[in-house]
């Protein structure tokens, strides 16, 4: 054992010291325009503003209503034929806004649908209750009746549930046979979105540009993620699914740069290497990874038990990785 001081030799040339070392820069991409885009979806509204924007429509919707009626009718007065025709569009206009609403109320009911199978899975593993459990498997297996994608998945948990005797085995049963493949469907859909968001942001220099691209490809990756496992929003249906997802990714702070992001991207000083347009794009694109693999989460009928929750750090290396070359 070697006993008082030990001298370690250090080379002639001791580099660079710490005195001499650049500062660490402190102007890192923060991905300004996914943080506007989840500040847009989630800014609470108060019931003012409701009542303002509630009234101001239906007040504009009542007139606009009353002047089309007294053109038509003094149409038929003067003009039978103009009014009949001026008839007819008006009666077209309200079915298709009847189609449209109904379409909506359609796609709210089939997010509701989800959400509840969610939920009577997740009280089935809790309580270990088998028939809860063959319960939301018939449900599932009802939801993607019509879906030739998931006819494969199905039969084999029609031929394998009734080997299974434990709730848990059951749903991690179904969770493999008919929604791993929907998983992977939904990650390519996120990976996708991903790299849309940073090539926008990274080569679209126009102000306001890259938040309006931003939030147009989450609004479009959520739906389509929905569309995936069953949930077909409309128009509204899909603005309270974002909404959803955000704010969730919100609460729990992850629509914010931290320093596992940072790991991520950087891979030992990625960011430095790039240009600031660059990291920034690179940014928004792991942000709206991490918003796909919420939106994964919220869209699934079945939580994650079997399967493995998709990873945002492989996400965004898959998505993002090459996408902008290195400096030398």
């Amino acid at each position: 054992m070697t006993k008082g001081p030990v001298l370690i030799e250090l080379d002639d040339d001791p580099g660079q010291t710490p005195a001499e070392a650049p500062p660490v820069p402190e102007d890192v991409p923060q991905g300004a325009a996914m943080q506007t885009v989840a500040a847009l979806a989630t800014r609470p509204t108060s019931p003012l503003a409701r009542w303002f924007w509630s009234l101001l429509i239906a007040i504009i919707g009542f007139f606009a209503s009353l002047a089309a009626w007294n053109a038509v009718t003094a149409l038929v007065a003067t003009t039978p034929v103009l009014g009949y025709a001026a008839t007819a569009l008006l009666a077209a206009f309200v079915l298709v806004a009847l189609l449209i609403a109904a379409k909506e109320f359609a796609a709210f009911s089939r997010l509701g649908r989800i959400d509840s199978l969610k939920e009577d899975a997740s009280q089935a593993l809790a309580a270990h209750d088998l028939d809860a459990a063959r319960r939301v498997t018939r449900s599932l297996a009802r939801l993607y009746a019509s879906r030739p994608d998931t006819q494969w998945g199905r039969d084999r948990l029609r031929e394998r549930e009734a080997e299974v005797r434990d709730a848990d085995g059951l749903l991690s049963l179904a969770e493999r046979e008919v929604l791993t493949p929907l998983d992977a469907v939904a990650t390519k859909e996120v990976e996708a979105a991903a790299r849309q968001v940073a090539l926008v942001t990274a080569l679209v220099p126009l102000a306001l540009a890259d938040v309006v691209a931003t939030l147009t490809a989450n609004l479009r990756m959520i739906r389509r993620i929905a569309e995936v496992y069953g949930g077909r929003s409309g128009t509204f249906g899909s603005w309270r699914l974002a909404r959803a997802v955000l704010s969730h990714l919100v609460a729990t702070g992850a629509v914010a740069v931290g320093d596992d992001l940072l790991g991520s991207l950087a891979g030992g000083g990625l960011l430095a290497k790039v240009s600031r347009r660059f990291g920034e794009g690179l940014v928004n694109g792991a942000l709206t990874a991490r918003v796909g693999v919420a939106a994964i989460e919220v869209c699934r009928p079945l939580p994650f038990t079997a399967s493995a929750r998709p990873k945002v750090t492989a996400i965004v290396s898959r998505a993002l990785t090459g996408l902008f070359d290195k400096e030398s």
